[in-house]
């Protein structure tokens, strides 16, 4: 039965991550980091590090800590809280989970104790100009050569791509939809070409050009053709993991929206006493406690080996979803002031959308729900 009490131990996680974010990620940092080339605290990834959670979800015989999603979920939760950005997601999570599901055993014990342990960061590039999440939205080609592939093509939204010592790429080698494999890829190799790019959250992405670049047949992780599945393999715990972070954010927003209520008056009254405005408030707190329980069920049901795919879609669809509502109906109960830059929910607005539309968006998650929903009906 699905339980939603946190031991003793995970309410310590809690409280330990909240303090690294409000010591190495406070609110003059956050906005620091906006635009930068590297974009996120170094100190804070060292902290993580030594303190295990950089490789918490990566087993304890390859350097990490082996924790379960569950424990995942509560460290993204205050990551979120706090806006704290850092390369987790794309090198721990992604990175370290392609490589672990579908790499070599020379490629896992080269790579993943550094990505446990933040001695090397691996990001992805995955998205491409004008291509949807699905697998035909992978063009990037890789062509067969005498010693291996040669790369050509683009790919957009590549988070911290200045801080990787290796990209992995995804790249199409045949013609069926997912004729698709994963590529090691050195990011200062001849041929790619970084370039920062601006986001609405202002967070660090880049846009990356592989102009006939030369990689190995080693530097293909796992065998021909297998990549799109490995690749749909992790990206079900990063849809958690970014539920998670997208509910954690809602929740501060919320939290700081519901004082702002209190403490600003119209009308000689509160604008809480409002009845209108409270309800907007109320349905947000409902939306957020559902989120919650979704995204509880997903880790719970991942951490004892349950299928999740359904589940994991269904709580980066409603978690992302009801913090950009939110933080929309918050925009509006703090008025124009809300839109200026020395306020504190406008960066919570951003975020919100940002997380909306990446590492699945809202039409490939209803997609991946459906899929799953019309597969368990064909079955009964």
């Amino acid at each position: 039965m699905l339980n939603l009490d946190f031991t003793e131990e995970q309410d310590m996680l809690r409280q330990m991550v909240r303090g690294l974010c409000e010591q190495y990620a406070d609110l003059d940092a956050i906005r620091a980091q906006e635009d930068d080339p590297t974009g996120y605290s170094t100190d804070l990834w060292t902290q993580l590090g030594e303190l295990g959670i950089l490789g918490m979800t990566i087993p304890e015989e390859h350097g990490g800590s082996g924790m379960t999603m569950q424990e995942g979920v509560v460290v993204y939760e205050e990551l979120g809280r706090a806006l704290a950005p850092t390369p987790h997601l794309v090198s721990c999570v992604l990175a370290a989970g392609a490589i672990l599901n579908g790499g070599s055993a020379e490629q896992i014990s080269e790579w993943v104790p550094k990505l446990a342990s933040g001695e090397s960061i691996i990001t992805v590039a995955w998205n491409e100009p004008n291509n949807s999440f699905g697998p035909k939205g992978v063009q990037v080609e890789a062509a067969a050569s005498s010693d291996g592939f040669t790369i050509t093509g683009t790919k957009h939204h590549v988070y911290f791509a200045s801080s990787a010592q290796r990209l992995i790429v995804l790249a199409r080698t045949g013609d069926a939809p997912e004729a698709i494999d994963l590529f090691l890829v050195d990011p200062t190799a001849a041929g790619v070409t970084l370039t920062q790019k601006m986001s609405i959250s202002s967070d660090t992405q880049y846009r990356v050009d592989f102009d006939g670049v030369n990689v190995s047949a080693a530097d293909r992780i796992g065998a021909a053709g297998t990549g799109w599945e490995t690749w749909q393999k992790v990206m079900n715990d990063a849809m958690i993991l970014q539920a998670a972070y997208a509910n954690g954010g809602c929740e501060h927003a919320l939290d700081i929206t519901v004082q702002y209520s209190k403490d600003r008056e119209q009308f000689d009254k509160p604008l809480g006493a409002f009845q209108a405005l409270s309800h907007y408030m109320a349905d947000a707190k409902t939306a957020l406690d559902g989120s919650k329980v979704l995204n509880y069920e997903a880790a719970w049901a991942h951490s004892l080996g349950r299928p999740t795919t359904k589940l994991a879609a269904m709580s980066k669809l409603f978690a992302c979803n009801t913090y950009r509502d939110t933080t929309a109906m918050a925009q509006q109960i703090f008025g124009g002031v809300g839109f200026t830059l020395e306020y504190e929910i406008q960066l919570y607005f951003r975020r919100a959308k940002q997380q909306q539309i990446t590492w699945n968006d809202t039409r490939r998650c209803e997609d991946l729900v459906a899929a799953a929903v019309l597969d368990e009906d064909s079955a009964a």
